[in-house]
C-alpha cells in the first residue's frame, strides 16, 4: 500500500540529499505532524480572531470535525499494512478483516470531517453571504491538514525496518 513513491529516486537530481531511504520515516513523520500542527494552528487562529463577533464569526460547535478529523487520523494509523494484508496477524480473535474494518471507518470519518467542514464552509458563510469568511475557510483547511497529515503518516512510511 505504501508503495507509489518507493521508485523516486532525488539522490540522482540532487548530491546534498544523500540516501534518503533510511530517512524516508522520519521525514513522513516530521511530515504529517507538521501538517496536523498547521491545521489546528490555523483554526485556534480563527476561534482566537473571531470569538466577538457570534453571529458572523466562529461558533464552538464548528470544532466538531477537526475532533472528528483527528480520531480518523488516529484510527488510520493504528493499523499497520502488515496487519491489512493479512502479513502480521498471526494470533488473536480479530483478523485482517477487522483490520480492514478499522480502516475502513477511518477513512469514513476522516472523509465526513472533510465533507462536514465543506457544508460549514459553503452553508455558513459562502451562501449567506457574511462578511467575515475566514472562520469557515479555516474550518475547511484544518480538517484538509489533518486529512493531509493522516495520508502522509500512513502512506509515507515503510514498515520494513520495524522488523
Amino acid at each position: 500500500m505504501s508503495g507509489c513513491l518507493d521508485n523516486v529516486e532525488c539522490s540522482k537530481c540532487c548530491e546534498c540529499c544523500g540516501d534518503l531511504s533510511e530517512k524516508r520515516n522520519a521525514a513522513a513523520s516530521v511530515l504529517g505532524g507538521a501538517l496536523f500542527f498547521t491545521g489546528w494552528w490555523i483554526v485556534i487562529d480563527a476561534a482566537a480572531m473571531y470569538t466577538d463577533s457570534p453571529p458572523d464569526g466562529f461558533k464552538h460547535a464548528y470544532h466538531t470535525c477537526g475532533v472528528f478529523s483527528t480520531v480518523a487520523l488516529f484510527m488510520v494509523n493504528a493499523v499497520s499494512n502488515g496487519q491489512v494484508r493479512g502479513d502480521s496477524y498471526t494470533s488473536g480473535g480479530l483478523g485482517p478483516t477487522w483490520a480492514r474494518i478499522w480502516l475502513f471507518i477511518g477513512f469514513m470519518l476522516a472523509f465526513g470531517a472533510l465533507i462536514g467542514a465543506g457544508w460549514i464552509l459553503f452553508g455558513e458563510f459562502v451562501v449567506t453571504h457574511k462578511n467575515i469568511v475566514w472562520p469557515g475557510v479555516a474550518i475547511f483547511l484544518q480538517n484538509m491538514f489533518i486529512f493531509a497529515g493522516s495520508l502522509v503518516f500512513k502512506f509515507g512510511r515503510t514498515e520494513d525496518l520495524w522488523g
